[in-house]
């Protein structure tokens, strides 16, 4: 394998590949060294932000599907499925920031965990979006259809959910397979197989990126056919959701997957430092898919924004009721004190 080819697989960068590591070449060395320090600056950052906002958007999804929302249909299947991949996705991110910043210090078994939750929870994310697009098709355009077999619907749903996860840890294997820690400049956590490389892109590029899209572009086109012809007072609230799921994974998901596509077909792109930048950027935006989904798929539902005010009311109790209860013990520590010291003072006097 000649040197150019060697950059190339070990600076693979994407979901499914080392999420932090660039080409250490440039004809510009200046230019270079700058570029290194807005990495190492940026990337951890947006990390930590994708984190922290998608941790506070598909937490209380998650704890009002499983506490507060039965799981009556099918969507609700797939909603409490999406908010799990995504949680499970950004919880990885941290570790990553810390390495992007410092070095790779966790060792090789948790290099090839985190790598392979971090490429299974990205399949399982996409392919559940799939799956939430063919349901909102059924339900609106064969409504009928959809009513009459809700219940066989829902053991659908369990079934899919399990086998989006069993292909998710199939396409994910790769990664505990051939990950390692190694050494270029600092430690690193680093896929390096070339031809394995090849096969994790086009599964990236056909499972995360083109089938969700194509599902997108299909399924919704019936929705928005069925709706025109509808008489529904919801009609153009259901337009814009609609345009707004397809615009929000367009403008996070497309940038990123088409720089990638670039590099891959000339890894010459790789030593030019702008595209190094694009690369980087546009590897932010698509994190983003994370921190919105919650927005998009959950926080629209009626159902929903009622099962969250109960969420927040029941918080709230509890942390009155734990003020309270630390304010009654301590007025009972006091009375007792109290107490005592009156006691104590009777048979002071009284002696």
């Amino acid at each position: 394998m000649d040197e150019g080819h060697q950059e190339k697989d070990l600076d693979n960068d994407v979901y499914g590949e080392d999420p932090w590591l660039f080409n250490n070449s440039s004809g510009n060395s200046q230019e270079h060294k700058r570029f290194l320090k807005f990495k190492e600056v940026f990337l951890p950052s947006m990390y930590l932000v994708v984190f922290v906002l998608g941790l506070l958007g598909n937490s209380p999804v998650l704890i009002i599907y499983i506490f507060y929302q039965r799981l009556r249909s099918l969507t609700d299947v797939f909603l409490l499925n999406l908010p799990l991949a995504d949680l499970v996705f950004v919880c990885t991110l941290p570790f990553w920031a810390y390495a992007g910043t410092y070095e790779w210090v966790f060792g090789t078994a948790m290099c090839k965990t985190l790598r392979s939750m971090y490429a299974m929870n990205f399949y399982g994310s996409m392919l559940t979006l799939t799956c939430i697009t063919v349901d909102r098709f059924v339900v609106v355009v064969q409504a009928t259809k959809a009513f009459n077999r809700q219940a066989k619907w829902k053991i659908w749903g369990q079934v899919t959910c399990l086998l989006i996860w069993v292909v998710s840890l199939l396409v994910s294997l790769p990664q505990i397979i051939y990950s390692r820690v190694g050494h270029i400049d600092r430690l690193i956590c680093q896929f390096h197989n070339e031809a394995i490389s090849i096969v994790v892109l086009v599964l990236q590029m056909t499972l995360g990126f083109f089938l969700p899209l194509l599902t997108m572009i299909l399924c919704y086109s019936g929705i928005i056919k069925t709706l025109l012809h509808a008489r529904n007072f919801q009609k153009h609230k259901s337009l814009k959701i609609i345009f707004l799921v397809v615009a929000t994974f367009l403008l996070t998901q497309t940038p990123f997957n088409i720089a990638m596509l670039i590099q891959w077909i000339s890894w010459e792109y790789s030593t030019i430092t702008s595209f190094q930048y694009a690369i980087l950027v546009t590897e932010a935006i698509a994190y983003l898919r994370a921190c919105l989904n919650p927005v998009l798929y959950a926080f629209v539902g009626l159902k929903f924004r009622k099962n969250l005010w109960k969420l927040m009311k029941d918080i709230s109790y509890l942390s009155r009721l734990g003020v309270s209860s630390q304010w009654k013990s301590s007025e009972d520590n006091s009375k007792t004190c109290s107490a005592s010291h009156n006691a104590e003072t009777t048979s002071m006097f009284q002696l």
